[in-house]
This record gives structure tokens, C-alpha cells and sequence, in this order.
């Protein structure tokens, strides 16, 4: 359900509800306001492209998505790959790259994908997002200690070029970034300012400390990037051609995943503040409404923000008009200050971003990961950290899922038993196919779990005898729930190779999914009754009527 509409039909916009969401609105508007720049400058775009991400998407976002609270705007999640298709392509193709990950996040909400995200594992959700933190943390380290830019290259060469130049930190700089981090950290546990957001507190600290005192060579945003302009920009196509939309495919899916793992996690935490419950599909939609809008008018991607989510939540709201109210404070603040705007210091968003990378690496989530959780899971942790570090944020993502992937398989090919049944676990089958004990040469088998290309080797070692062969093998195939194609092959061979040796193949009890598959691979044949049985009773019956000589009774 699309939240205005949802909101509508709860009453939401009734003029009672106006005031607590007008009011929440506008306390968002503000907190969003320095980290909608910080998070374009450190993307490697202009700090006004941050602002109309936030005006655009916030709107975009509350009255089409499926949460009725969720905030949007730029966050620290995609810094690290937005900067690199800047790097890369320029702020042109990123806007490409943003726009196709719109369109991509569209269609997976309409295909219904939105439940699937919750399937990407916890180690490399951890892993990634806390190696994004480590590099917005040193990323800001120029405009923190006022350090000339570092060599270009990889994460390393960048950081090692920025420790070699730390000792001539730029004193006044850093004096005041240091001051506006305290202020960040502690300024809302000062007396009369605990409602003021820590990141709006440091920046006017620091914009008014600069201004009236404009201690020499302190960067700020107006000498770095020129004049805030005082209007939105007009729409604008962004240039694409074939050639460049093939070249920005991965980071414009890697934007979609990021976009639709953040807004989906800040949904879930949404609904568990508010009590309600989002529309995961109707909310990619909404996302994907937004990153297609952001771009056509000079912004950037955006997803979900949990920060201002919850500040939405504390402040009073209750539905997407405190969105929408957002984002026309972004604008009037945009129109109105955007030329004292521009005083303000580099180094007080380089403290906001410190203090928003230390909240993003869940330091202590991650550690108790490493420590506590199981040994294979402390791998995939560790190998996706150290690939968002060392290579970029798409191969990191990859290979991550990948080894998740094959962790799982591996857990549930070890899962999956092939069981021999004896006498005293068959009194109850004996005595319905009317046997007083099972024969020395007839076998019971059962198959317990998804019989599957990584599990396929169980059965085979389960029929290794070392004494002399039975003449009938029966396979219980009712704790199976399914089979793929490399597990019916194997079962195909395994069965002509007993058949080759004499040895007769009885199967019963498979569930209807799984019997249609047997019988499409021509395992269960229509003309041959005695290749398939409804239960196990049905073939020991069968076994003692052909080892009788008698006619084998057919199995209804």
C-alpha cells in the first residue's frame, strides 16, 4: 500500500494530526541539513547536490513508499561507492548510475523482491557496512586536520599518503574540528541544548566561531565549492549512451542493493517504534521513484536515513506529511541561507561524518560477531570487511554472498542423512504389510532432508556395503521436501546401478512435488507399478509376495 494513500485511509491527514507532523518535520529538516552536505562532499559531489537529494527523495519517499514514517536523503552507506563512480565517470555518470538503480529498485519492488533482502546474512551486512565506516572515517581525515588531498588509488595508498602527511596538520583546523566533535558528542548533554541534534549544534558552532574570529587558511564550503545556489536546478536528461550504461551496470545494482537494504532495515526499526507495519515491495518502489526523480534535478542516490527515521518518530510523527514537511524546510533553507551556508568550515562536517561513521560501524556489534558467533560466519565477516577495504564495496558485496551461499549449502548437505531402519523402527509398517520381520536380505532406507547437488554423496555412502548384497533396497522418500536436477540424476544412476547387480529398487511415500519430478525424469515410469509404492508397508508387501514367487500385488 502506498503510505499517503494508507495514511489517507487511517486519517492521518486530518488537521488534528497537522501540528505533531508539521513539528517533527521541521526538527528533521534541520538535522538533515549538515549531513545532506557532508554526504555529498565526501561522495565527491557539491555540498547543494546533497540538499536536493533530500528535498526530492524525502517527499518522494513519504507519500510513495510503503513506511509511513521513513526519512530519506543521502546516507553514509553509499558514500564509498558513489565517490568511486565519480572517480571513475564523473558526477555525469553517476547521475546515470543513480537513475538506473531507480529504475532497478522499480522493478524489484513490482516483481515482489522486497521480502528477499532479509535473506543477505548478518556477517556481511556487518562486514561491509563497517568497512564503509573505516573509510568515510579516514576519508575525512583532510578536511579534519586541513591535509592536502591524498595520492589517488586504492583505499590503502590513500590512507597511508594521509598518515605520512599528518604531522603538518593545519593547528586552527584541527583545534576546531576537535571542538566541533566534542559539541556533536556531548552538546545535547549540556544543560538547555538537549534538544538540539548534535550535528546541527557543531555546525553553527563552528560557522559562527569562523566567522567572527576567521582564523587563517580554515576551509570552508563557499572557498572549496564555490556559492550555495539559492534555487533548485532546473530538470536536466543526463548524458548516456549504451557503451556507459553497460559500464555503470555493477555500481548502479550495488546502489539498488545498498538503497534497498538500508530503507528496509530502517522500515523494520520504523514499525517497531511506531507499532505499524511497512509494505517491503510498495517501499523499493517509493525508493526507486526517488533515485529515478534525484538525478533528472542534480542529485544523488538516497535510501532510507534510520537516524532521521527516528528522529521523525521521537519528534511526534505519526505520517508521511512530516516527510513532505522536511523536505520544504530543506528548501526554505535553501532559498533563504544558502549564502551563510556557504561560511561553513569543512572541518565541522568532517567531526559530524567521524561521529556518523563511529554510529554506522556498530564497533561493538561487530566485535561480539568476531568473538561469539560460529567460525565460518567469522570468516565471511572478516573476508567482507577486509574486501570493502582493499578492493571496492562490489567485490566485497559479491564475495560475501557467495561464501555465505556456500556456507549454507554446506550446513545443509551436512544436515541431510541417508538412515538405515532396522527391525524395531518398523513394527508399525511391518504389521500393516502383514509381516511378522523384516527379511535379512531386503534394506530400508530413508532420505531425511532436501535431497540436492551438495548432498548427493550421502546416499551413495549409505548403499557402500561390505557383506553380501540384498536383494531388494527400499528408499523412503517422505522426509524429503525436494529434489533438484543433480540430485534426481543421482538417484537415476544409483538405481540402474542396483538394478545392473540384481538388486530391486523400491521407492515410497514422496510428496506430491517431488513425485511430479520423478516422474518427469522417467524415475517412476506410469507402466511399471512396482517402481513406485504410497508407503513403505505397500513395498515390504511387495517384497514378500516376489520372494514368495506369487504375483506382486499391485499398490493403490
Amino acid at each position: 500500500m502506498i503510505a499517503a494513500v494508507e495514511a489517507w485511509r487511517a486519517g492521518l491527514f486530518k488537521r488534528e494530526r497537522w501540528l505533531a507532523d508539521i513539528t517533527a518535520g521541521i526538527v528533521v529538516g534541520i538535522v538533515a541539513l549538515p549531513l545532506a552536505m557532508a554526504f555529498a562532499i565526501a561522495s565527491g559531489v557539491k555540498p547543494e547536490q546533497g540538499l536536493y537529494t533530500a528535498i526530492i527523495a524525502g517527499a518522494a519517499v513519504a507519500l510513495f513508499g510503503g513506511t509511513r514514517i521513513q526519512v530519506a536523503g543521502p546516507t553514509g552507506a553509499f558514500v564509498v561507492i558513489l565517490a568511486g563512480v565519480v572517480a571513475e565517470f564523473g558526477v555525469q555518470g553517476l547521475l546515470v548510475a543513480t537513475l538506473m538503480a531507480g529504475v532497478m529498485l522499480v522493478l524489484m519492488g513490482l516483481a515482489r523482491l522486497g521480502g528477499v533482502i532479509r535473506f543477505i546474512p548478518d556477517p556481511v551486512i556487518v562486514g561491509f557496512t563497517a568497512g564503509i565506516a573505516v573509510i568515510i572515517w579516514v576519508g575525512q581525515w583532510q578536511y579534519f586536520f586541513g591535509l592536502p588531498a591524498p595520492a589517488a588509488g586504492a583505499f590503502y595508498r590513500q590512507a597511508w599518503s594521509l598518515l605520512q602527511a599528518l604531522p603538518g596538520l593545519h593547528l586552527p583546523t584541527t583545534l576546531l574540528a576537535l571542538g566541533s566533535l566534542a559539541l556533536a558528542v556531548l552538546g545535547p548533554r549540556l544543560p538547555y541544548l538537549a534538544k538540539v541534534p548534535g550535528p546541527l549544534l557543531a555546525m553553527l558552532a563552528a560557522t559562527v566561531f569562523n566567522v567572527a574570529f576567521a582564523p587563517q587558511g580554515v576551509a570552508t564550503i563557499e572557498s572549496a565549492f564555490g556559492a550555495i545556489p539559492r534555487q533548485l536546478p532546473s530538470f536536466a536528461w543526463p548524458d548516456m549512451d549504451f557503451d556507459t550504461v553497460t559500464m555503470l551496470l555493477p555500481a548502479a545494482f550495488t546502489i539498488a542493493m545498498l538503497g534497498a537494504i538500508e530503507s528496509l532495515l530502517s522500515a523494520v526499526i520504523a514499525d517497531g517504534m511506531g507499532g505499524t507495519r511497512h509494505d517491503s515491495n510498495q517501499e523499493l518502489v517509493g525508493q526507486g521513484i526517488a533515485n529515478i526523480l534525484s538525478p533528472l534535478f542534480g542529485g544523488i542516490a538516497a535510501t532510507g536515513a534510520l537516524a532521521r527515521t527516528a528522529t521523525n518518530h521521537r519528534n511526534g510523527a505519526t505520517g508521511p506529511l512530516a516527510g513532505v514537511v522536511h523536505s520544504i524546510t530543506l528548501l526554505l533553507v535553501l532559498v533563504v541561507l544558502a549564502p551563510y551556508a556557504g561560511k561553513v568550515p569543512l572541518c565541522a562536517l568532517a567531526a559530524i561524518l567521524f561521529v556518523v561513521a563511529w554510529n554506522m560501524s556498530e564497533a561493538g556489534r561487530f566485535l561480539r560477531m568476531a568473538r561469539k558467533a560460529p567460525r565460518a560466519d567469522v570468516v565471511i565477516l572478516l573476508v567482507t570487511f577486509a574486501l570493502t577495504l582493499l578492493t571496492d564495496l562490489v567485490v566485497a558485496v559479491n564475495i560475501g554472498v557467495i561464501l555465505a551461499m556456500f556456507q549454507f549449502m554446506r550446513r545443509m548437505s551436512a544436515s541431510v542423512e541417508v538412515v538405515q531402519h532396522g527391525q524395531a523402527s518398523l513394527q508399525q509398517e511391518l504389521a500393516l504389510a502383514g509381516m511378522e520381520a523384516l527379511p535379512e536380505d531386503v534394506l530400508v532406507y530413508a532420505i531425511e532432508g532436501p535431497f540436492f547437488f551438495g548432498s548427493v554423496d550421502s546416499l551413495q555412502r549409505a548403499l557402500s556395503w561390505s557383506r553380501t548384497a540384498p536383494s531388494h533396497v527400499a528408499l523412503r522418500l517422505d522426509r524429503v521436501p525436494f529434489m533438484d536436477a543433480t540430485g534426481l540424476k543421482r538417484l537415476e544412476s544409483t538405481i540402474t546401478g542396483l538394478r545392473a547387480r540384481g538388486i530391486q529398487v523400491l521407492l515410497s511415500g514422496a510428496n506430491l512435488g517431488v513425485l511430479r519430478k520423478l516422474l518427469r525424469a522417467d524415475i517412476i515410469r506410469r507402466d511399471d507399478p512396482a517402481s513406485y509404492f504410497k508407503d513403505l508397508a505397500s513395498a515390504l508387501r511387495y517384497t514378500q509376495a516376489t520372494r514368495k514367487g506369487a504375483e506382486a500385488p499391485q499398490d493403490d
